[in-house]
């Protein structure tokens, strides 16, 4: 036997390059290479019984390091296995959507199968042309009127520190230093916006993209103007859609009255969605809803940062862009089903932590959610209250506040 036959040399010293050529023969751990050390030549040998011992302790470890690289062999075949399922997935998919859907729109947006498979994430080669045929264009804009106003704001860059440029802003109703304060903002905004991706920082190939699409916007919409968030959902939009039509959706998507409430600091209408939102947070999750009312956690603290961005900022962009194909689908309620779909799949977490871990913990999520865990937690809420639906309930809560505002000058008399 091989292994006698070095045991019976063990007076015999090995040279330095033999012992490390018979450390790489057996290839040990280091508890192996102490057990099958042979003993210095001052010492006697081995006792017969214990390089018995010795060499069976080895022979088990041989084995175990054997289970755990078939182990891992099974793993890494399972994982390639998933993906060559999932790329024939996405082809077959990606085929639906461009023979039988897109061609068919209008008469299969809406169907059953289609929206079933929208459910499942669209696959990135069609995603912008769904996402823009899903957010529509209302607003009528054409690639014209972008480059007019991407034209008049490259203008304002040039010459805003100029005495013309001071009379342009005063007439159209905005401050100098407030317009140069939105471009100042614009600028500083392009580079923390996907940092980790390194594309709209200053010298990547997306920064004077996005740069433009914003600063276009602000000419396009001058009574909004720039607000922080609009970086992160512009950044999505021109990652999925050439420039001109990535304007176009974003400016339709900005007109939306959830974004428009949010963008332009209608406090009233934020805290008549904040409300709607704790109706069905309490309906589906009633011991994390008292958890959070007990330590004074109101949905402003986490939704905001949410809404704002779409959720591109907060979730990894894969599964960001997942929750924009059926926010498109589905409009604003799906937002809020989406934030109701996060308590739920942390619920065990947040009912153990205080005001602070929970405000930490919601504005960082984990970067490595599972994908199918988390839509299987949106999909278990229900977006129904005591039979009414979340438009219904939205509307309803508008009234009251009409109502309060029309009878509050008689409450001061």
């Amino acid at each position: 036997m091989e292994y006698e036959e070095k045991t019976g040399r063990a007076h015999r010293p090995l040279s330095p390059k033999q012992n490390v050529r018979k450390n790489l023969d057996f290839e040990p751990l280091s508890t192996t290479a102490l057990i099958l050390e042979d003993r210095p030549a001052n010492l006697p040998a081995k006792p017969a019984e214990e390089a018995q011992k010795h060499r069976q302790q080895y022979e088990e470890m041989v084995v175990q390091a054997k289970k755990r690289e078939l182990k891992e062999a099974q793993k890494r075949k399972k994982q390639l296995e998933e993906r060559c399922k999932l790329e024939d997935s996405i082809g077959n998919a990606v085929l639906t959507w461009n023979n039988e859907i897109l061609p068919n729109w209008e008469t299969m947006c809406c169907s059953r199968k289609v929206r079933e498979l929208w459910w499942q994430g669209i696959p990135p080669s069609v995603r912008g042309k769904v996402w823009s045929l899903a957010i529509g264009n209302e607003l009528n804009i054409t690639h014209e009127l972008y480059d007019i106003c991407l034209a008049r704001a490259k203008e304002k860059w040039r010459s805003r520190s100029t005495v013309g440029a001071e009379v342009e802003c005063e007439d159209a109703g905005f401050s100098t230093a407030d317009r140069e304060a939105s471009l100042e903002l614009i600028k500083l905004d392009i580079s923390r916006t996907f940092p980790n991706l390194c594309i709209f920082q200053q010298g990547g190939p997306y920064h004077d993209t996005l740069h433009s699409i914003l600063g276009a916007y602000t000419c396009y919409r001058p009574d909004v103007g720039y607000v922080q968030g609009m970086s992160f959902i512009a950044a999505v939009l021109i990652l999925n859609l050439d420039t001109a039509d990535a304007f176009i959706a974003f400016s339709n998507l900005l007109n939306k009255p959830c974004q428009m409430a949010f963008f332009r600091v209608d406090h009233g209408l934020m805290l008549t969605y904040f409300a709607a939102f704790e109706v069905f947070f309490e309906e589906n999750l009633p011991k994390l809803f008292a958890h959070f009312k007990k330590n004074n956690l109101t949905p402003d603290i986490y939704l905001i940062d949410w809404i704002f961005t779409l959720y591109s900022k907060s979730l990894p962009l894969d599964l960001a862009c997942r929750v924009w194909d059926v926010f498109c689908r589905d409009g604003e309620e799906f937002l809020f089903r989406t934030a109701l779909g996060i308590l739920k799949l942390f619920e065990d977490i947040l009912t153990k932590m205080d005001f602070i871990h929970i405000a930490q913990f919601l504005t960082k999520l984990p970067e490595d959610l599972p994908s199918e865990e988390f839509f299987t937690s949106i999909a278990a809420i229900q977006m129904q209250s005591r039979n009414k639906k979340w438009a219904q309930i939205l509307a309803a809560l508008q009234k009251d506040n009409r109502e309060m505002e029309k009878g509050s000058p008689s409450l001061k008399h």
